[in-house]
């Protein structure tokens, strides 16, 4: 019987799952990763943002290695939700 590839010896059940939204700002290369508490709440609010005509300034605090972000809506070229899994 064949095995599955196993890293480490890693036990399955210690890997956990977590969402984090992307946001795309124009002009840059890189999206923003942010980790939040309850990312599909900050997903839905940055796209009814996008679809307003005024620019409203962004200020979120996150839980991963951005603490505190900031931008301006109206710069958001795309948002994502993105799910990984972790140790």
């Amino acid at each position: 019987m064949a095995q599955q590839f196993n890293p480490q010896n890693m036990n399955t059940q210690n890997i956990k799952k977590r969402t984090s939204v992307l946001v795309f700002l124009k002009g840059s290369t890189a999206p923003l990763v942010l980790y939040v508490e309850n990312p599909q709440d900050l997903y839905s609010e940055i796209t009814q943002l996008m679809k307003s005509a005024s620019a409203v300034l962004v200020e979120k605090e996150t839980t991963g290695p951005l603490k505190k972000v900031c931008f301006v809506s109206n710069q958001v070229a795309a948002v994502a939700m993105q799910e990984e899994q972790y140790v």
